[in-house]
C-alpha cells in the first residue's frame, strides 16, 4: 500500500473506464430509473448467477429489508440477534415491530437456534436471521423451528452474497432473503441493495411497495414507498459482477496470508466456515482473548492501520433497545463476549502482502 492509511475495506471497481464510458451511454439514453433495461440486466446477471427465480434489485439493503418486512405483513415481535448492523434492528423499529434479542452461537456468531424456541410467544411473527460475516445460520433448525410455530423466515444477508451451503446458495433458505451492493460489499453498485423471495406473490407485493403501491398509471392498490435501482447503479453492479472472480481471487491470497501468520497467535482465533459452507469473502475477523481486543486496535490505529469493532457496541446495549426485557446481559452473555472481543481487519483484494504482514506484526507486538 502507498498511501498513509490502510482501511478495513476498498470499494471493488472492476474497470473505472469503462464504466465511465458506459456511465455517459446511461446518461444519453433518456432513462436513469423506473425499472431501466440496466436494472433488468442487473437483476437477471444476479438471478442467474444465484439460481434463483424471484430477484428485485433495490436503492440500498435497508430500504430492501424493510419493504421484505412490510411485504409480510409481519406484527408485534421478531426474534432477532444483537450482533449486527444498526440497520438490520432499526428496520424492525421504523415499522413498529417489537425486536426480541436471542443470544448467538459462539462459533457462527449468528443467532442461537437453540435460544429461539424460548423467545416465541403468540405475538412473535418471524425469525430474522442475520448471516453474520458471510457465516450462515442453522437454516435447518431455524426452518423447523419456524414451521412448528407457524412464523415467518427473514434473512439479512448483507455479507453472504456469494456464500453456499450444501452446495447451493443460502439464498434458497427463508420466506425472504436481503443481499447489499453498498461500497463496502463484494459486490457493489456504489449503493445497492437485493431481495430474493420465495414466492412470485411477494416479488409482486414488493414491487408495489417500491413504486407507491402504484400498478399502471392509474391503479394505487397500498400506501408503497420509493427504494428503486436507478440506471447507474445497476451498471456499476452489473460490470463488477463481470468480474467478481478477480476480486474473491485476490481475497483468497489474503485470506490465506492473514491465516498463515495469525492462526498460531496465542490469544487469536479465526473463526472458521463450516465444512458444509463456503466462504464469503465479505471480512476477516479475529476473536481476541483476555480483554485485548480495545489494546490492538488502538495499536493498529496508531500505525495508520484502521480495523473495525463490528458489532460494537452491542445494539442490545444502547439507548434505544437496552430497556427491552431481551436486551438483559445474562440473556446475550455470548453475544456481548464477542462484541467485546471480535475486530474485523483490513481485508480486500489490493491488500498487498506487506501490509498484510505489517497489520499482523503489530498484532503481535500488541
Amino acid at each position: 500500500m502507498t498511501e498513509n492509511n490502510v482501511y478495513v475495506t476498498r470499494p471493488f471497481i472492476s474497470d473505472p473506464d469503462l464504466i465511465s464510458q458506459k456511465i455517459a451511454e446511461v446518461l444519453k439514453s433518456g432513462q436513469l430509473t423506473n425499472n431501466g433495461p440496466k436494472v433488468v440486466e442487473f437483476e437477471n446477471a444476479l438471478a442467474s448467477k444465484l439460481d434463483v427465480e424471484h430477484l428485485s434489485v433495490f436503492t440500498n439493503g435497508t430500504l430492501a429489508l424493510m419493504i421484505a418486512l412490510k411485504a409480510l405483513d409481519l406484527t408485534g415481535e421478531v426474534i432477532t440477534t444483537p450482533f449486527t448492523f444498526a440497520a438490520t434492528v432499526h428496520a424492525l423499529q421504523w415499522l413498529g415491530l417489537t425486536p426480541v434479542f436471542c443470544d448467538i452461537d459462539p462459533e457462527s456468531m449468528c443467532i442461537d437456534p437453540t435460544k429461539i424456541e424460548q423467545l416465541i410467544t403468540p405475538r412473535t411473527s418471524a425469525i430474522l436471521g442475520v448471516h453474520v460475516f458471510g457465516f450462515p445460520c442453522d437454516v435447518e433448525a431455524i426452518e423447523n423451528i419456524a414451521e412448528r410455530h407457524g412464523v415467518k423466515v427473514v434473512y439479512d444477508g448483507a455479507h453472504s452474497l456469494l456464500t453456499q451451503f450444501k452446495g447451493r446458495s443460502l439464498s434458497h433458505y427463508g420466506d425472504i432473503t436481503m443481499h447489499s451492493f453498498h461500497a463496502t460489499k463484494l459486490l457493489n453498485s456504489l449503493e445497492g441493495g437485493a431481495l430474493i423471495f420465495k414466492s412470485a406473490e411477494m416479488k409482486e407485493k414488493s414491487f408495489l411497495l417500491n413504486n407507491f403501491g402504484i400498478r399502471g398509471e392509474e391503479n394505487i392498490f397500498l400506501p408503497g414507498l420509493n427504494a428503486k435501482m436507478n440506471e447507474v447503479q445497476a451498471l456499476v453492479g452489473i460490470e463488477n459482477l463481470k468480474q467478481l472472480h478477480s476480486e474473491i481471487e485476490k481475497r483468497d491470497i489474503v485470506y490465506r496470508k492473514y491465516s498463515e501468520l495469525l492462526g498460531n497467535v496465542d490469544g487469536i482465533r479465526i473463526p472458521q466456515q463450516p465444512a458444509c459452507s463456503s466462504h464469503s469473502y465479505q471480512y476477516f475477523p479475529i476473536i481476541v482473548a483476555d480483554g485485548r481486543r480495545d489494546v490492538i486496535h488502538s495499536a493498529l490505529k496508531e500505525a495508520g492501520i484502521h480495523a473495525r469493532k463490528y458489532f460494537y457496541p452491542l445494539l442490545s446495549n444502547i439507548e434505544t433497545y437496552s430497556n427491552l426485557p431481551s436486551a438483559r446481559r445474562e440473556l446475550l452473555k455470548v453475544a456481548n463476549d464477542i462484541s467485546d472481543s471480535v475486530l474485523c481487519l483490513p481485508y480486500f483484494g489490493e491488500l498487498d502482502e506487506e501490509t498484510v504482514v505489517k497489520i499482523c506484526n503489530v498484532i503481535k507486538n500488541a
